[in-house]
């Protein structure tokens, strides 16, 4: 059986048409107009990626590799726009597209006041598409549209409420920091063409072994290896859009955009485009020990110190943004040590969890009057009981308490890790160990502070009619119009929906997906490098692997961190301002980011405007204006001054000129003209 080509366009195409009905005819069919359109491109993208997954999986349908359309030729080279739809696709493609349906259908509610609706319903639209062309591609290039297509629609959003300067500073960040790695990226295309001769991945991945051997010359003396400088150039890339160490800046900035894009952009689709190009590019860095190496150490130093500093946030969202970058850092890790179906894995079930606390997070912003410092929170389990289960939820997928989605995954990673030896896996071992009690922290933390103890906030009587989402900032912190209330059924509808597979979707999958041979030839590892191989032999059901990890290391940590945030923040909340007191250095080196932020502020922001100023000032007035332009004229103003002297109009002037100039002649041709003779 073969999947149906016009299918995979409209999976594709469909979002697509949604924003530009939404984007151009956005005034003539309305709000209701646009949300429709954008809603019903993605149901029809949604149910046919599923139609898809079910082809592959169930109904014995081949692996799909075609090309559609050619968009140029030049010589043996040529560039396509086709489609790879495997296992590892057509699941990337029910991600995206379920979370991003969710997130849609949220989006009614939360953005229900905005100026900005039709615009906003558009963008993420075609966020969608440009994911979609990310993940379905066939050849590097199709990859790298799909991958800046999502760089610049991620800056549009970030910066969607473009009247606030943090929103703008935001998406500008974003942008230039992705165009740091974006830059990598691009160099290991061009790097895998010099060497591989193709841009088809299919050609490209046949062609690998022919690397073994190849070096790249640098210098005379210097020569690396190919494998290895490809798959770092190419990781560099997924180390600007997976936001890791040191290019995990723009993330936690990326807040300043509306709730619905957090949770697209952190859950299923933006920062999971890196994690799935290593994915899908492992019969290359299978090649390289060293890479992998670097690709491990990366991901572990994000997964346990960008954690850390979710421990000090006191923004809802923020806290839940640094959970991001630390579970990037787990799936990095993973595939670090070769175990690409427990980092796809991971990502799989941290899209749906993730979204969940995200949008949990907003539907809280609504009921808070957009309110979101937890310090100004607290008790609102008993006003909004669906937020506040669904909420639950999320959490304890995310702290990995067995039975849970978040479980099967996070366990997996640390307990391959631990089977790893390749260099750095003892580092990235502790890492990833120290990292669920890190995580632990923040999230009962996050959620004491929102949803339990006393109320931290204060109804104001408010004259006029007020819905919960039109108050921004006119009153003080912690004082409400009126108080909170579960959200609309818009909301909290993606929040149940999201809450199931986070709690099943790990129970029914790990066993095919992590130990057997699900991901068929899209995923390739080196039998030395099998981790998961090794672990299969002790599986025997999920059932029996969430028993085994109520005796673990791991859960052991959760409970103690669990026992603390429970003691401090149910029955003593004043240690907690005592603990910060103690540890104040600590405190002020977590607060701060370790201050890569400022670093990269002096040295790359103001170091920019400084060295423009510097050739602005030598260059542009002193040597350009001042010697070129400036000069030049002056030169010229000079000699015409002089020549205008000798124009005086008196005839014995011009007749004296004319006497010594033929003197000037006649000595010339006396002294030099027997020698010019002779020559």
């Amino acid at each position: 059986m073969q999947l149906s080509t016009s299918i995979l366009l409209i999976i594709a195409l469909a979002p697509l048409a949604g924003c530009l009905l939404a984007g151009f005819l956005g005034k003539q069919i309305g709000r209701a107009g646009a949300h429709s359109a954008t809603i019903l491109g993605l149901l029809v993208s949604c149910g046919l990626s599923f139609h898809v997954l079910y082809q592959l999986v169930w109904a014995g349908a081949a692996n799909y590799d075609q090309n559609i359309y050619t968009w140029f030729e030049i010589g043996r080279f040529n560039a396509s726009i086709g489609f790879m739809i495997d296992r590892l696709t057509a699941m990337m493609m029910v991600v995206v597209t379920f979370v991003s349906l969710l997130v849609h259908v949220y989006t009614i509610g939360y953005m229900a006041d905005d100026p900005g609706y039709q615009r906003f319903f558009s963008y993420i639209s075609l966020f969608t598409f440009s994911m979609l062309m990310l993940v379905m591609s066939n050849n590097f290039l199709q990859l790298f549209f799909g991958w800046e297509a999502v760089g610049l629609v991620s800056y549009l959003l970030i910066g969607f409420w473009f009247k606030r300067p943090t929103a703008i500073f935001a998406n500008l960040k974003a942008f230039l920091v992705n165009r740091v790695g974006d830059f990598g990226f691009l160099l290991g295309i061009a790097a895998v063409l010099y060497f591989l001769n193709t841009l088809d991945y299919a050609t490209a991945f046949a062609a690998a072994p022919t690397l073994v051997g190849k070096t790249l010359t640098i210098t005379q003396s210097t020569q690396w290896d190919a494998a290895t400088v490809i798959c770092i150039l190419l990781f560099i890339g997924a180390m600007g859009k997976s936001a890791q160490v040191p290019l995990h800046v723009w993330l936690p900035d990326s807040m300043e955009g509306p709730t619905p894009i957090s949770a697209l952009i952190h859950a299923a689709t933006m920062v999971t485009a890196g994690i799935f190009m290593v994915a899908r590019m492992s019969p290359l860095f299978e090649l390289s020990q060293g890479a992998l190496s670097f690709v491990m150490v990366i991901g572990a130093t994000g997964a346990l110190f960008t954690g850390l500093i979710g421990i000090v946030q006191n923004d809802i969202k923020r806290v839940v943004a640094y959970s991001t970058l630390s579970q990037l850092g787990y799936m990095t890790v993973a595939l670090g040590v070769s175990a690409y179906a427990g980092a796809v894995f991971h990502l799989m079930t941290h899209a749906f969890f993730k979204a969940l606390l995200f949008l949990g997070a907003g539907s809280v912003i609504i009921a808070m009057h957009h309110e979101q410092d937890m310090r100004y929170m607290g008790g609102l389990r008993k006003y909004m009981p669906i937020t506040w289960i669904t909420m639950w939820i999320g959490s304890l997928a995310l702290v990995a308490i067995p039975f849970t989605s978040g479980f099967y995954s996070k366990d997996a990673i640390i307990e391959a890790v631990g089977e790893s030896h390749r260099w750095g896996s003892s580092y990235a071992y502790f890492c990833v160990m120290a990292g669920a009690f890190v995580t632990a922290l923040y999230t009962f933390r996050q959620m004491y502070l929102t949803f339990h103890g006393k109320e931290r906030f204060t109804v104001v009587a408010q004259h006029g009619h007020h819905d919960g989402h039109d108050d921004h900032g006119h009153h003080a912190p912690g004082e409400l119009a009126h108080a909170p209330h579960e959200s609309p059924w818009v909301v909290t509808l993606p929040l149940v929906l999201l809450a199931i597979p986070s709690l099943l979707v790990g129970f029914f999958t790990v066993g095919p997906m992590l130990f057997g041979d699900w991901f068929g030839k899209a995923i390739h590892v080196e039998e030395a490098n099998n981790v998961l191989g090794e672990m299969a032999g002790h599986f025997h059901d999920a059932a029996s692997m969430a028993l085994h990890g109520f005796w673990s290391l791991p859960f052991g940590l959760v409970l103690l961190a669990f026992a603390i945030q429970t003691y401090i923040y149910l029955f003593n909340p004043a240690l907690a301002g005592r603990i910060k007191g103690a540890l104040k250095p600590l405190w002020t080196v977590l607060d701060r980011k370790y201050w890569i932020d400022d670093v990269y502020f002096a040295l790359f922001a103001k170091g920019s405007v400084k060295l423009g100023r510097l050739f602005w000032k030598a260059g542009d007035a002193a040597v350009i204006d001042g010697v070129m332009v400036d000069g030049t004229t002056g030169v010229v103003e000079r000699i015409a001054a002089g020549m205008r002297r000798l124009q005086s109009g008196y005839l014995y002037q011009y007749a004296f000129a004319m006497i010594i100039g033929l003197i000037l002649l006649l000595g010339g041709y006396w002294l030099f003209g027997p020698t010019l003779a002779v020559h």
